[in-house]
């Protein structure tokens, strides 16, 4: 099959390459480049031409070759679920509180010295 031959795809490919190619005419992009680029778009959706199912496309997958016959595959269980908490080492940055004693609530520390003090150590003052 020679280079660009388009004879191994479905009319449905061919319908949407053609539909594809003139929205980019319509945009200005050249004759030449739509055509390129609808059939680029083509055959990233549909993954190239044709795909005719052979005789294995419709069939259940064969069993395991190495099991004998009359023996099951063994069944898969889903491991237990784990307690999260159990699992993660504390955060040390969360404080857990007492739920009995509601955390204590800072004070204000007063200044005796509070009225009539001036700051210190600021340019402009002094």
């Amino acid at each position: 099959m020679p280079r660009g031959d388009k004879s191994s795809y479905t009319d449905k490919q061919k319908r949407q390459a053609e539909h594809i190619e003139k929205g980019y005419e319509s945009r200005g992009v050249s004759d030449k480049e739509a055509e390129r680029r609808a059939w680029a778009t083509v055959n990233k959706e549909t993954h190239g031409g044709k795909k005719i199912p052979g005789p294995a496309a419709n069939t259940a997958p064969s069993p395991d070759p190495n099991l004998p016959t009359d023996e099951k595959p063994p069944v898969e269980t889903v491991p237990a679920q784990r307690d999260p908490q159990s699992v993660r080492p504390p955060n040390p940055r969360v404080v857990i509180q007492d739920p009995v004693k509601p955390a204590p609530t800072p004070k204000r520390i007063e200044n005796p010295n509070e009225e009539g003090t001036k700051r210190k150590g600021k340019k402009g003052d002094g």
